[in-house]
């Protein structure tokens, strides 16, 4: 069984930062992939930013320049610094995770959520 439990949203204003951050805890052999989704209201959920076990990155194209995806492999947690936010980018983001579990099987699993609102 593995937990991700995000953390860092809030109300911030347009122009604003924002570091989210999300830490896997339970039983596991080992995490791939980490991610970071996000869904507004009446949306569908999409990638925001992806970042592997090696540390190579994806971004979606509207956050390109403004976020930046990190990850600490020794405590297990991925970040999300998110600068210059505008109103489009209110949405509750969600963490993503790859782990191999203790039978050697790979399986993606889901955070709760952190809302994130933008603005005046």
């Amino acid at each position: 069984q593995v937990q991700l439990v995000e953390s860092g949203g809030g109300l911030v204003q347009p122009g604003g930062s924002l570091r989210l951050s999300c830490a896997a805890s339970g039983t596991f052999a080992s995490i791939n992939a980490m991610s970071w989704y996000r869904q507004a209201p009446g949306k569908e959920r999409e990638l925001v930013a992806a970042i592997t076990s090696g540390g190579s990155t994806n971004y979606a194209d509207f956050v390109k320049g403004r976020f930046a995806i990190s990850r600490d492999n020794a405590k297990n947690t991925v970040y999300l610094q998110m600068n210059g936010l505008k109103p489009e980018d209110t949405a509750v983001y969600f963490c993503s995770a790859i782990v191999r579990d203790v039978s050697w099987k790979w399986d993606a699993f889901w955070g709760r959520g952190t809302q994130v609102t933008v603005s005046s």
